[in-house]
């Protein structure tokens, strides 16, 4: 019967051609497999594994190497303060889309008493979610044309006890029929070319429908800033998350939309594009 211990070394070396994680691939899986911690797999590599729970290992370390992400074999993903619920029917949520997060917390918009924000193209809810559990105060939507995404971020919604309501429809579509206004917009929509979707490897696994922004990747962006001005506030805000090179693009459009709007481009910490911050 082999040792927790063996399996891991045995599973980090088939890994390491796929993944630069091999070994917390490896340990992340096989406490998912015996139901305890990474801590308690990284300090019992003595213990016997049964039939049972080597050949579930196995076949989650198979699914690995096809490409299938970590995120969905473990049906989880930690973002910001806690974790949520993923399947393929939703992105994995990144941890560049902190950085909206945290300027959305911090921004007087947020303060308001009675504020409303929303949330666009909401995927699992992650934003939303953890944007609602902080500012318990404000009124908090969120929107996604994909019901099946929607179900995940409910889910999501109910785990972590936060008070979102949730619209299925286009952008802020749904809004607009309600006739809702808000202060605060966040959105972090597709943003990837159309033709280079399919020759990255996050497309064979993770919904087209989440990364695809169009011919030039602004697609959504564009409709969204058309739809903008009938639901934003005088004094509102939009965060927009954006590809490492869209940041000059992103603002034309803003201002076309908004010529007033005091508008910047602002970057990750590689220095590349990441969020567009629009001030009405």
């Amino acid at each position: 019967m082999p040792t927790l211990g063996e399996v891991l070394r045995a599973a980090r070396a088939q890994l390491e051609s796929i993944s630069p994680s091999a070994s917390l691939d490896a340990q992340l899986l096989m406490a998912k497999v015996l139901g305890v911690s990474r801590a308690h797999v990284l300090a019992h590599p003595e213990r016997p594994l049964s039939d049972e729970e080597h050949a579930r290992f196995t076949a989650l370390i198979h699914r690995r190497l096809k490409g299938e992400p970590v995120a969905y074999l473990l049906g989880r993903r930690a973002f910001y303060d806690r974790e949520f619920t993923v399947t393929p029917a939703v992105l994995i949520p990144r941890p560049e889309t902190e950085d909206l997060l945290e300027r959305a917390l911090a921004s007087p918009q947020a303060a308001r008493p009675g504020g409303v924000a929303v949330d666009v193209g909401t995927g699992s809810g992650a934003l939303a979610v953890t944007f609602a559990a902080l500012r318990p105060h404000m009124q908090v939507y969120a929107t996604d044309i994909s019901p099946e995404a929607l179900a995940v971020a409910r889910l999501n919604a109910e785990q972590h006890g936060a008070a979102v309501t949730f619209f299925e429809g286009d952008l802020l579509a749904p809004f607009i029929e309600h006739g809702l206004q808000v202060d605060l917009i966040m959105a972090n929509l597709p943003y990837i070319d159309s033709a280079v979707v399919p020759t990255l490897e996050v497309s064979q696994h993770e919904p087209v429908l989440a990364l695809d922004g169009g011919p030039d990747g602004l697609e959504l962006v564009r409709r969204l800033l058309e739809q903008a001005p009938s639901v934003i506030r005088p004094g509102g805000l939009m965060l927009l998350e954006i590809g490492y090179d869209q940041g000059a693009r992103t603002a034309a459009l803003v201002q076309q939309t908004f010529p007033y709007a005091h508008v910047a481009v602002i970057p990750d910490l590689a220095g590349l594009d990441r969020v567009v911050k629009v001030n009405l």
